[in-house]
């Protein structure tokens, strides 16, 4: 095939990277020193999906593809597996888990779908440890929201869950009320045990809307600063700011709202 011809040479190029007459730079790196950079093409690609450049997604790919096989070929010089053995495991996993397509299995909707996912997993950790939890394999390294999302899918999966979003919007109101009441007890700790309860109940509002909180940060973040850039321009950088009030500021700020910046 085609594609596996071409993997395959690909697979050839990282190796000679790594090589003894390879590139000097590519020879030093170790797991721990391309772990920031795997992360940063990761969310590359993210950028280039929400800006629907397919151009940039194609190129954000590769750089993903390229890491895999660069951790493989260093994990191949340690002996301790290869390209071909990370294929054939996630190849494995993924119809051990699709039963539904691979198998006898017959489910209706995604929802089955996801729940087999789960009970399938739960089954294959609890052969390996007999304390494993449905909400295992959540990375602790991912960004915050993105992880309390992760752990509310896995556990409405067996059935732990609100009702409806209202029910979680009440949620919210009451761990607002809390965290006011935190406040003007003038207890830190308590404030930001509050705040985690209020940004988890936030999140999982996200959840029922079918609206990742991560995703929509990221967008208004996006958004705060094209806006606050706006201001800059029109006040001429950070000496303008320096000088402009509060008021000035955000007249500019619904300026740049109204043209939809």
């Amino acid at each position: 095939m085609e594609c596996g011809r071409k993997f395959a040479r690909f697979v050839e190029i990282v190796e000679k990277l790594r090589g003894e007459n390879g590139c000097p730079w590519d020879r030093e790196q170790d797991y721990h020193s391309m772990k920031p950079y795997l992360i940063e093409e990761v969310y590359e690609a993210i950028e280039a999906v929400d800006k629907n450049d397919y151009q940039s997604l194609r190129e954000e790919l590769g750089d993903i593809l390229l890491h895999i096989v660069f951790f493989a070929q260093m994990a191949r010089e340690e002996q301790q597996f290869g390209i071909e053995d990370v294929i054939e495991s996630i190849s494995q996993k993924i119809i051990k888990r699709h039963p539904h397509v691979f198998g006898t299995t017959e489910v209706s909707t995604s929802a089955e779908v996801l729940q087999n996912w789960e009970k399938i997993k739960l089954a294959e950790r609890e052969e390996k440890d007999v304390k494993a939890s449905i909400l295992d394999g959540v990375p602790d390294k991912m960004p915050a929201l993105l992880v309390a999302q992760r752990i509310q899918e896995r556990a409405s999966r067996v059935g732990f869950d609100w009702d409806n979003s209202m029910q979680v919007m009440d949620k919210i109101k009451e761990e607002l009320a809390e965290l006011e009441m935190s406040i003007r007890e003038g207890d830190k700790v308590h404030q930001q045990e509050e705040l985690g309860d209020l940004l988890f109940a936030i999140t999982n509002f996200g959840r029922f809307m079918n609206i990742s909180s991560e995703m929509a940060l990221r967008a208004t973040i996006d958004k705060f600063r094209k806006r606050f850039r706006y201001i800059e321009q029109k006040l001429k950088g950070e000496e303008g700011l320096k000088g402009a009030t509060l008021t000035q500021m955000d007249a500019i700020w619904d300026e740049a709202k109204k043209k939809n910046i």
